[in-house]
């Protein structure tokens, strides 16, 4: 199993880090993640690039890399 860390910049509170959560426990390849206002850890198979892109598809006022 993979493990893979994004980094935020933005985040300001519990609503954002759940919907960034369901986000990305909602893509294929993804077993666990733990996210929270300066980042997220992700173990699991899927394509960092699905990850970032989930997250930018949420349209929240956040950078992340």
């Amino acid at each position: 199993m993979a493990h893979q860390s994004l980094l935020f910049k933005g985040v300001e509170n519990a609503d954002q880090v759940n919907r960034i959560t369901t986000a990305l426990m909602m893509l294929d390849g993804v077993d666990s993640v733990e996210v929270g206002r300066h980042g997220a850890e992700i173990e699991g198979r899927a394509n960092r690039e699905a990850l970032l892109q989930a997250v930018r598809a949420l349209k929240l006022p956040i950078d992340v890399e």
